[in-house]
């Protein structure tokens, strides 16, 4: 009796449908995440602060409001030309509000990202239309700054 010495090959599995698998994914998560990009503006540079940190949590229900250096502001990704054109765009964005049984103004958080050469006067007449408009609650965003100490 003869016996047969079999050859034990290692066995690999085929890695590539894994790995396609990861990159579309990939792919989709990209797509699928937002980016906010109405929360962020290139054409405003914040100003630095020590005071300056991250909300604890977010916001429930944010309305974002940019002030450039020249005095303009944007909403939504439009440029707009003064602050009527500002009030005419929160009206809108109030009455959406209202129009939704589950949401209400309270729940608002009007977010104002300033310049960092802005006026202080142009920022507080934003959170005075707000305000006519019924809008209470207001957070402004800055840049956080390594705090300086003494001696250095």
């Amino acid at each position: 009796m003869r016996i047969r010495r079999l050859a034990h090959d290692v066995v690999e599995g085929d890695l590539t449908p894994m790995i396609d698998m990861a990159f579309q994914l990939i792919a989709f998560f990209m797509l699928v995440i937002n980016f906010s990009d109405a929360e962020q503006d290139q054409r405003v540079t914040l100003p630095a602060s020590e005071l300056a940190q991250p909300p604890e949590a977010p916001y429930e229900q944010p309305l974002t409001v940019h002030l450039t250096a020249d005095g303009s502001y944007i909403h939504g990704g439009r440029q707009l030309p003064g602050i009527e054109a500002l009030r005419s765009a929160l009206l809108r964005e109030k009455q959406i509000i209202e129009l939704h049984a589950s949401r209400s103004l309270d729940d608002v958080t009007v977010i104002i990202r300033a310049d960092e050469n802005a006026k202080t006067g142009d920022v507080q007449q934003i959170i005075q239309t707000c305000q006519e408009l019924q809008f209470q609650r207001f957070a402004l965003r800055g840049k956080q700054s390594e705090a300086t100490t003494i001696g250095d």
